[in-house]
């Protein structure tokens, strides 16, 4: 008696896999991350025109560029007329780093300036609030239950 078993070659994981699906790629490529440090891509041209404040701010802020050996799988990525000849550049990019501690210090520091500005603004508000027509008054409702109708 003949049994219906595929032939060995047919039966493989290939057929039984989902099909690809197709995605858009990345417009920029993410390094390997070295524990301890934070990435980020800063702007050093746009529209071909040279960008050196916004790149001189950042290099002072604790950024530094990162070198081509430290993320060799951008190796084929290097602009070969890039100013910066050791580092990693993409469409007007570099590859940056800097030390986790100073993103959390300035990180810390926004969240400050941002929290004062906010009670400035609404100490600013307030002050111009009047008691007969109040600009903001906190709701409280209170929820109460009762036997109802006892007549």
């Amino acid at each position: 008696m003949a049994q219906n078993k595929l032939d060995r070659e047919l039966d493989n994981r290939e057929l039984s896999e989902r099909p690809k699906q197709w995605m858009p790629p990345e417009l920029l490529p993410q390094p390997d991350i070295q524990p301890g440090y934070a990435y980020r891509w800063i702007r050093t041209a746009t529209l071909n025109q040279a960008d050196p404040r916004n790149l001189s701010a950042k290099l002072r802020e604790g950024w530094e560029p990162v070198r081509l050996e430290e993320q060799p799988k951008f190796a084929l990525l290097a602009d070969p007329n890039s100013r910066f000849k050791d580092n990693i550049e993409v469409g007007g990019l570099l590859l940056c780093k800097t030390p986790i501690e100073l993103t959390q210090q300035r990180n810390e520091y926004i969240q400050k300036q941002t929290d004062a500005q906010t009670k400035a603004v609404d100490n600013n508000l307030m002050r111009q609030s009047d008691a007969r027509m109040p600009i903001f008054k906190e709701g409280r409702s209170e929820v109460t239950f009762g036997k109802g109708n006892q007549s």
